[in-house]
């Protein structure tokens, strides 16, 4: 989320990009969501921390002044579909799969 931040702030400020394009590496997710483990040993004020963080780079990508599109290849799971949610357009395969836990 951090390098995304970065990326999305160099983009804002370049005049040369007029399009961003989000798309996962492999064929088996997009973003498949956050790291379980890594989840779990935060604390209550570290977690508030890391949601508020990634809720602002969304809001950054949802508000980039440039159109943005996720290109959904397999999984986009909690906040992986909430990036895809953030892009202006979204073109999934026939293998994608969206969805938040319950």
């Amino acid at each position: 989320m951090e390098e995304l931040n970065q990326i999305l702030i160099a983009a804002r400020e370049d005049e040369d990009v007029r399009v961003l394009l989000l798309t996962g590496a492999g064929e088996k997710s997009f973003i498949a969501g956050a790291d379980i483990s890594e989840l779990a040993v935060q604390t209550p004020v570290s977690g508030r921390d890391t949601a508020l963080f990634g809720q602002s780079v969304l809001h950054r990508l949802e508000t980039l002044g440039k159109p943005s599109i996720a290109a959904i290849n397999g999984f986009a799971l909690g906040g992986g579909c909430e990036m895809a949610l953030a892009c202006s357009m979204r073109l999934a395969s026939k293998t994608a799969k969206l969805g938040q836990p319950k």
